[in-house]
C-alpha cells in the first residue's frame, strides 16, 4: 500500500539536503593547487570603483608556488547554487596572504588577447578574462584557451554599454547572451560578471545572481585604456599591489600594446617579491 506521508526520518534527512542545497557559500582558492582555502571574500564597504574604460570595439623553472602545469588543479566545471543578490561589487580579496587577482576586460581580441595568455603561460599564473558577448562569439578559439589554461572567465556583457541606461529586459539580453556564448564554448556558463564602466544599478545586480553569476569590480585600475605609455602601468601595478587586490586592465577595445609588454614587466616583479597571482573560485 502507498503511503501518503514521508516518515520522520525521512522529512528530517531532506530538510538538511535542502539547506545544504539553497546555501551559497563564497571561496577564494590560490592559484597554487597546493595551496590551502581560507575564508570567505567579503563585499567591500567602499562605494563601487570608479568608471574605467571606452566601450570594447570589434576586432627557468619557476618556484614552487606557481602553477605547475597550467592545468593542473583547475576547478571542475559545474553550476552551484545561485549567489545573493548584492548590493555592492566584490573590490577586493581579503585574507588570501600574499595574493593578488589579474583582470582584463573587453576580449578577446585576436591581435592582443594571445600575447596576454603567452605571458602568463610563461609565468604559470591564472587571471580573470571578462569578455565581451560579441568578441567571444568571434573568437572561441581564444575563450577555449582562456579556460584550457586554467583562467576564469567571466562576463563583461554582450556590447559594452552603459547598465544603468538599460531597461531590465536589455539588461537581461546583454548578460544573458553572453552567458550563452561562453556556455556553448566552454560547456558552462561564467560565474562571474562586471559591469562596464564599473557602472552597476539594483537591475544589474538582480539580474546576475539570477543568472547564477556573481559581481567583481576592481581594486587597482591601471587606466591602460589611456595608453598613458607602459612604464606608466607598470608603476601603476607596483604601487597598488598589496594582498587581495584585483587589477584592472584591458586587452581589447583599442591599441592594447602597452598593456601586453607592462604585463611581461610587471608580473615577474609581482613573483619575484612572493605574491602568487590567483584567481577566485565558487564552490
Amino acid at each position: 500500500m502507498r503511503s501518503e506521508h514521508i516518515r520522520p526520518d525521512r522529512r528530517t534527512l531532506l530538510k538538511v539536503a535542502l539547506g545544504l542545497g539553497t546555501a551559497t557559500t563564497l571561496h577564494l582558492i590560490a592559484a597554487d593547487p597546493a595551496s590551502t582555502p581560507t575564508r570567505p571574500a567579503r563585499v567591500a564597504g567602499t562605494p563601487p570603483a570608479a568608471a574605467a574604460g571606452p566601450p570594447a570595439g570589434l576586432p627557468g623553472r619557476p618556484p614552487a608556488y606557481r602553477l605547475q602545469p597550467m592545468t593542473a588543479g583547475t576547478p571542475p566545471r559545474f553550476r552551484p547554487a545561485r549567489p545573493p543578490v548584492r548590493t555592492r561589487p566584490f573590490e577586493e580579496l581579503p585574507d588570501l596572504g600574499h595574493s593578488m587577482v589579474l583582470s582584463f576586460d573587453d576580449g578577446p581580441d585576436a591581435r592582443y588577447t594571445p600575447d596576454i595568455l603567452a605571458a602568463l603561460r610563461k609565468h604559470r599564473v591564472r587571471a580573470m578574462f571578462f569578455v565581451c558577448g560579441e568578441m567571444a562569439d568571434a573568437s572561441p578559439d581564444l575563450l577555449r584557451e582562456m579556460a584550457d589554461d586554467g583562467h576564469v572567465v567571466g562576463n563583461h556583457s554582450w556590447s559594452h554599454p552603459l547598465i544603468p541606461g538599460l531597461s531590465r529586459a536589455a539588461i537581461r539580453d546583454e548578460l544573458g547572451r553572453t552567458s550563452d556564448v561562453v556556455e556553448a564554448v566552454l560547456g558552462t556558463p561564467p560565474l562571474w560578471y562586471r559591469a562596464p564602466y564599473g557602472a552597476w544599478n539594483r537591475n544589474s545586480f538582480e539580474i546576475g545572481a539570477d543568472l547564477g553569476m556573481e559581481p567583481m569590480a576592481w581594486t587597482v585600475d591601471t587606466l591602460d585604456w589611456t595608453t598613458p605609455g607602459t612604464g606608466v602601468i607598470v608603476r601603476r601595478v607596483l604601487d597598488g599591489a598589496a594582498p587581495g587586490v584585483v587589477v584592472l586592465s584591458h586587452d581589447a577595445g583599442g591599441d592594447r600594446s602597452q598593456s601586453v609588454e607592462a604585463l611581461r614587466r610587471y608580473l615577474p616583479r609581482l613573483l619575484d617579491e612572493g605574491y602568487q597571482v590567483t584567481v577566485p573560485q565558487r564552490v
